[in-house]
C-alpha cells in the first residue's frame, strides 16, 4: 500500500508540474503567436497538456485498481472524498479543455486554463500531502450513484470551469478594444465569449443531471429526494445562476459584459457548492 501511494504521489506530482509547464508554453505562445517560434511553442503546449492528463488519468487509474485490490469492500471509484474529487475535478477541467481547444483551434485559452489544471492539484499537495490512504466507503456512499451522480457533476463544473477562463479573457479583450489598446495577441471578445456560451452549454445539461441523479440517490439512501441539505441548496442557487445565463441569451439576446460577469460569479458559486459548503455549513455531504 505505501508503495502504491508513493507512486501515486509522484505521478501527481508530475502532472502538476507539467501543467505549469504547459501554462508558460501557453503563455509564451500568446506573447509570440504571429511568429513561428510562437506557433511551435504553442504545438508544445498542447502536447504537454496532453502528456499531462495520461499521467493524470494514470494517478487516478492506479488509485482505483489498488483500493479494489485491498478487498471488495474498500473497492470504490476514487471520487468519495474531497481529495479524490479534487483530482478528478482537475482532471475534468483540463480533459474538456483540450476538446475545446481541438474543436475551437484557440490554444490562447489554454494560457487562463492549464493555471487551474496547476491550482487544482496543487491545493491536493497542500491540504492533502498528495495520497492519504484508501479507506472504506460510508455506508452512505456504498451505490452505484456514486459514480453517476459526481462524474456528471465535476464534468459540468470542469466544463462551467473553462467558461470561467474565457470569460477573464473575454473582460481582458474586451477592455482592450473599448480603450483603443493595440494589441492582438488574444482573440476578438466576440470569439471567446462565443467558447464560453458554448462550455455553458455543454455544462448544464450535466450539472442538470448531477442534480437529478443526487436527488435520486438521496432517495434511495436517506428516504427522501430533497432535504434543503446545504450543498444541495447551493446547488441549487449554482443550476439557477446558468440557467439565467442561458436564458438571457436565448430570450432577450443578452451578449457582453453582463454575461461574462455571470458566467464568473457562476463559477464562483460552482467553487463555493464544492469547497465552501463543507468547510463552512455543516451537512448530509461533509465527507471530505
Amino acid at each position: 500500500m505505501q508503495e502504491v501511494q508513493a507512486i501515486n504521489q509522484h505521478l501527481l506530482s508530475a502532472a502538476m508540474f507539467i501543467y505549469l509547464a504547459a501554462s508558460f508554453f501557453y503563455v509564451v505562445h500568446v506573447s509570440f503567436r504571429y511568429q513561428g517560434f510562437g506557433e511551435k511553442v504553442g504545438k508544445l503546449a498542447t502536447l504537454t497538456v496532453l502528456i499531462g492528463v495520461v499521467v493524470h488519468t494514470a494517478a487516478i487509474a492506479l488509485r482505483w485498481i489498488e483500493s479494489y485490490k485491498m478487498g471488495a469492500d474498500v473497492g470504490h471509484a476514487p471520487l468519495s472524498n474531497m481529495y479524490e474529487s479534487m483530482v478528478f475535478f482537475s482532471w475534468c477541467i483540463m480533459v474538456i479543455y483540450i476538446l475545446f481547444e481541438f474543436k475551437t483551434k484557440q490554444k490562447i485559452i489554454g494560457a487562463f486554463v492549464a493555471p487551474l489544471g496547476f491550482l487544482g492539484i496543487a491545493i491536493v499537495a497542500l491540504f492533502f500531502d498528495f495520497s492519504p490512504e484508501i479507506t472504506p466507503l460510508v455506508p452512505a456512499l456504498k451505490s452505484i450513484w456514486l459514480e453517476i451522480h459526481v462524474i456528471t457533476c465535476f464534468i459540468g463544473y470542469g466544463a462551467f470551469a473553462v467558461a470561467f477562463a474565457c470569460s477573464i479573457m473575454f473582460l481582458v479583450k474586451k477592455r482592450q478594444e473599448d480603450n483603443n489598446i493595440q494589441g492582438d495577441r488574444l482573440p476578438p471578445s466576440k470569439t471567446s465569449e462565443e467558447i464560453s456560451y458554448k462550455s455553458i452549454a455543454v455544462g448544464f445539461p450535466f450539472l442538470t443531471a448531477g442534480i437529478v441523479t443526487g436527488a435520486i440517490w438521496a432517495n434511495s439512501a436517506w428516504g427522501t429526494y430533497w432535504s434543503w441539505d446545504p450543498k444541495e441548496t447551493w446547488s441549487l442557487i449554482t443550476w439557477f445562476m446558468y440557467a439565467a445565463f442561458l436564458h438571457a441569451r436565448y430570450t432577450k439576446g443578452w451578449r457582453g459584459r453582463k454575461m461574462a460577469i455571470i458566467s464568473i460569479v457562476g463559477f464562483l458559486f460552482v467553487v463555493f457548492t464544492y469547497w465552501g459548503v463543507n468547510f463552512l455549513l455543516a451537512g448530509l455531504h461533509s465527507y471530505g
